[in-house]
């Protein structure tokens, strides 16, 4: 059940993430929705850590700011292999990357907080 409510939260941000960021397009249908949420979480899950470890270095530099430059080529990762599958999520940029990760981050940890545990 905890899964279905993070994959629904996700979910609700990317779409929030479409509307707010211009650069930021989603064609599909709501199901298809669930299908690039579950992408975003298994990048985050899978590739994340290991992001994290080979840029260990730069982080402790940046004071941890390097996390935003990753969270944002996740999403730029997802719109792209959700571009391959076809399920109509697209980002185009980095820099609407960077901007629609910090809006998934926003409303993620809204929605968060006021989600049942």
């Amino acid at each position: 059940m905890r899964f279905l409510i993070h994959l629904l939260i996700t979910a609700a941000a990317l779409w929030v993430a479409t509307k707010v960021v211009a650069g930021i397009t989603y064609t599909g249908s709501g199901l298809a929705l669930l299908g690039v949420a579950l992408i975003f979480g298994v990048l985050n899950a899978l590739v994340k850590p290991v992001l994290m470890v080979l840029s260990l270095p730069v982080m402790i530099i940046t004071l941890g700011l390097f996390t935003l430059i990753l969270n944002a080529f996740l999403l730029w990762l997802t719109g792209a292999l959700s571009s391959t599958i076809g399920l109509g999520f697209h980002v185009s940029g980095f820099l609407n990357a960077f901007i629609g990760a910090l809006v998934v981050s926003v409303v993620s940890f809204g929605l968060s907080l006021i989600a049942p545990d």
